[in-house]
């Protein structure tokens, strides 16, 4: 991802432009799976936890990047490629995780199956993992 696009997408999304937030971008656009604020800081030494995790927040809060649970307790990150704002934030597709590398994807176009909620409840996020061998280690 070039600059100008990253730059583009902190616009979009009523950022400031900093180095910080502009290298984590591009972290998300080298690799085709979540990252894990774990991940950041091995990659970018430059920044310290804190800030990593304030970044990876206001990425969060403002649409740029969307949570995945997974078992493991650790959260990774997907990137939103536009498609949220800090008004409407939602992920209704499939992840994949990779039982041998351990990465998670978003798999996008694959919505997840409209599931009925017994009445009384209300549902304010969901997730689907399905998990195997992805398409590089198989």
């Amino acid at each position: 991802m070039e600059i100008k696009d990253r730059e583009q997408i902190l616009k979009n999304h009523k950022l400031r432009l900093t180095n910080c937030r502009l290298d984590v971008l591009n972290m998300f656009s080298l690799v085709p799976h979540a990252l894990s604020q774990k991940d950041l800081e091995i990659k970018l030494k430059d920044y310290d936890r804190v800030t990593l995790y304030r970044t990876l927040q206001s990425f969060i809060d403002n649409g740029v990047l969307h949570k995945i649970p997974n078992e493991s307790g650790i959260a990774t990150f997907g990137i939103c490629f536009d498609t949220c704002s800090a008004t409407d934030h939602s992920h209704n597709h499939v992840h994949f995780k990779c039982n041998e590398c351990g990465h998670i994807e978003c798999i996008e176009n694959q919505p997840i199956p409209k599931i009925e909620i017994p009445k009384g409840y209300q549902v304010q996020n969901w997730n689907m993992i399905v998990d195997g061998i992805c398409k590089s280690c198989n």
